[in-house]
């Protein structure tokens, strides 16, 4: 979608932002069959801490006005960790997650060496859009019932600006 705008999200859109989380995040819990994901029972107080901290960066895609999708990501040294892509149910399939994707990549810190993303092993969607955009699965984990793919994308010499402009990859949005 060419409408849409990504930017940081600050502390005053974490209202809009939960509720962004947990309408993306309900077909995930339908197909683990678990209410209980943390991005659903994430409190306000919760998203507003982790949105001020100094290692994470939260972006936002708007149209207009609306927030519309949004991803976590967590720094660290050289590497950076995806989290939380998410997608209003009514515009999923049109290309804003992987729109926000890429858009990570310029908000990253120039040593950043490695990106990694996680998702439920079930989630199909996700691990196609995240292995179209780069990211290869590394191992799985067992969280309680569930089972996580942990995928891992190797950034070019020139740092993650280089990277970002590689690909536009339209394909279906789904949460992660």
């Amino acid at each position: 979608m060419d409408d849409v705008k990504i930017d940081l999200i600050t502390e005053e859109g974490a209202g809009e932002l939960l509720t962004v989380r947990r309408a993306a995040f309900v077909t995930e819990a339908q197909l683990y069959g678990d209410p209980n994901l943390p991005a659903l029972t994430q409190s306000l107080t919760e998203l507003v801490a982790d949105i001020g901290r100094p290692d994470v960066v939260t972006l936002g895609a708007w149209i207009g006005h609306r927030l519309v999708g949004s991803v976590r990501v967590e720094l660290e040294a050289e590497r950076a960790t995806l989290g939380r892509l998410a997608v209003v149910p009514d515009l999923q399939g049109r290309g804003i997650g992987t729109q926000l994707l890429m858009a990570v990549l310029q908000y990253l810190p120039e040593q950043t060496k490695e990106v990694w993303v996680f998702t439920g092993q079930d989630s199909k969607h996700n691990l196609a859009m995240y292995n179209k955009a780069g990211y290869e699965h590394q191992f799985d984990q067992h969280t309680g019932d569930l089972t996580y793919a942990y995928l891992r994308r190797i950034l070019g010499e020139d740092g993650p600006e280089a990277d970002a402009g590689l690909a536009d990859l339209p394909e279906r949005d789904v949460t992660a």
